[in-house]
């Protein structure tokens, strides 16, 4: 089962691999290979930056020059992809669990609407800007200041509805990997619990860590330890399996790629010495 659990893991990030082709390729076609080696070295630089905005720069090492301010925009607008389908999934299990979060004394009721409904306005927000990306560099043309930054997104204007919906496709994808991930994982460690209560809880503790500043090499883990713990819990007693499921996913899904991460950061600095 553990190796299915890490077989996930590199479908995982190939998925994110995908993604990123899709979101570049308008600036610089780059193969598959080269890509998953970009997005592990961004796993290395997000390990130590809040909620691991860092992935960026490792991204951007493997454009070429002239092309490496522009791919962050188009990189970000992935990551927006994916902050989309984790807002709809965790509101969406909020309100399935909610009489189970409430019950628990985790929250009351005050507290589970107003999560709910700014998490929707949020959302609503978000999905709105997202769909309109393109019109991002006219915005900036018609603001004197931020005119000469234009540059930085005219690439978004090749966003159509049609790759959005595709990189949102593929962030659902990545989603309900580590969904399965942690539904094998509890099955290994004998958490008794359904598929269902699985994706729901899992889905809450997913919002919760994206909306909290967290470093990921110091402070996610125990985070998110404790978010599982308190929705998990709900549902099981087995409190150890579900800690030692918490640690598996985030040493198989974040340590891992960022140690890979980084000896791939340390041979592009071997080439630049070089050159």
């Amino acid at each position: 089962m553990m190796v299915v659990v890490v077989l996930l893991m590199i479908i995982n990030w190939s998925l994110e691999t995908m993604k990123w082709k899709l979101c570049v390729k308008s600036v610089q076609p780059i193969g598959f290979f080269t890509a998953f080696k970009a997005v592990l070295s961004g796993v290395s630089f997000s390990v130590s930056t809040p909620n691991r905005v860092g992935e960026y720069l490792g991204r951007i090492l493997y454009m070429d020059e002239g092309n490496r301010m522009k791919a962050i925009s188009l990189t970000i607008t992935g990551s927006l992809s994916q902050l989309i389908i984790t807002l709809l999934m965790g509101v969406t299990g909020l309100l399935f669990i909610r009489p189970w979060v409430q019950g628990g004394d985790i929250l009351s009721s005050m507290w589970i609407d107003l999560i709910t409904w700014g998490t929707i306005a949020v959302l609503f927000i978000l999905t709105l800007f997202y769909f309109r990306i393109a019109w991002l560099t006219k915005w900036f043309e018609k603001i004197p200041g931020l005119r000469r930054y234009a540059w930085l997104f005219s690439n978004l204007e090749g966003f159509n509805a049609t790759l959005l919906l595709r990189l949102l496709s593929l962030s659902a994808l990545r989603f309900f990997v580590f969904i399965a991930q942690y539904y094998l994982l509890f099955r290994l460690y004998n958490v008794e619990i359904s598929w269902w209560n699985v994706w729901c809880a899992t889905s809450v503790s997913f919002l919760v860590m994206a909306v909290i500043p967290t470093i990921a090499l110091f402070t996610d883990l125990g985070l998110r330890g404790k978010i599982n713990l308190k929705l998990l819990g709900l549902f099981s007693n087995n409190n150890l399996g579900i800690s030692l499921a918490s640690v598996t996913v985030w040493i198989i899904n974040l340590l891992i790629p960022a140690l890979a991460g980084s000896l791939l950061i340390l041979s592009i600095k071997k080439v630049f010495r070089k050159k």
